[in-house]
């Protein structure tokens, strides 16, 4: 009888202790995450790495955009990644603040990590589930590297994040296509084709004049090049194949705006996305 006793204090002992020690990993683990802003905020900067006035015009593009799209477009800045992937840490901010509208899934997170002496800075986009079939990994990849990393190189963080967002905008809004947008900046060709046409031309007329000149019948007309040559021949050099820069067609959202931003639904996504460091 005693020894049941002692074998039934034990295991409800241990079921305390597993609990116990389960939670405290539990709440380690979150502690570790960025908490969810209250009052809520689609841009939260916990490194300092946006002015109040940027973090301000940031906060009310993105409001409104949300207000008017019902798509939600989260920037968050740490100073550390606590030993976390990039992209894992942003998954779970993803997952536990629930960016997104309930039901839709339609939610888009930009995760900064600061840059310091001894770390490069890093930059990850992620999806929920009811974008990820549009702004794909390659798409993220590609915002990354054309809108975010050549500004934030140069220290205009702001620039890099409104370029991106905007881009971001003008995809869920339909503007352009995905396609136009991988598209768009691409040359079809860095060979100096112009100016070795020229030089072709240069060396034909060159030797033109001596051999009119040796044969009695030099023409004053017979070195000048017609313009429509010299045209096409510098219009043959590098060309761009996009369409332009889309990094400013996310529009001017002001208009539409409701006021301070509402929350959060609960989106979640698939863990994809793509990122960059510098």
């Amino acid at each position: 009888m005693k020894l049941t006793y002692k074998r039934y204090f034990l295991f409800h002992l241990l079921t305390v202790a597993i609990i116990f020690f389960s939670s405290f990993v539990v709440f380690g683990q979150r502690k570790d995450i960025p908490v969810r802003p209250n009052p809520p905020a689609l841009v939260n900067d916990f490194a300092g790495l946006l002015t109040s006035q940027e973090q301000s015009q940031l906060e009310y593009k993105l409001v409104a955009f949300n207000d008017t799209t019902s798509t939600q477009i989260a920037v968050v800045v740490v100073k550390s990644l606590n030993d976390y992937d990039i992209g894992d840490m942003a998954t779970r901010i993803m997952e536990t603040w629930g960016i997104g509208q309930k039901g839709k899934n339609n939610g888009i997170l930009i995760l900064v990590k600061t840059k310091t002496k001894e770390e490069k800075g890093k930059i990850f986009i992620t999806t929920g589930y009811g974008v990820e079939s549009f702004v794909t990994d390659a798409l993220s990849s590609r915002i990354v590297d054309k809108e975010i990393l050549p500004s934030f190189k140069e220290g205009q963080y702001y620039q890099g994040l409104d370029k991106a967002t905007s881009v971001l905008m003008s995809l869920v809004k339909g503007q352009f296509s995905v396609d136009q947008y991988m598209k768009s900046g691409k040359r079809r060709s860095n060979f100096p084709i112009g100016a070795i046409v020229i030089i072709v031309i240069l060396i034909a007329v060159f030797f033109g004049k001596n051999s009119s000149n040796r044969n009695g019948h030099y023409s004053s007309g017979g070195g000048s090049l017609p313009f429509w040559l010299l045209m096409g021949s510098m219009m043959g050099g590098n060309r761009s194949g996009g369409f332009g820069d889309f990094s400013s067609g996310g529009g001017d959202f002001g208009s539409d705006s409701g006021g301070g931003f509402g929350g959060f639904g609960g989106g979640s996504g698939g863990g994809g996305g793509a990122g960059g460091e510098w």
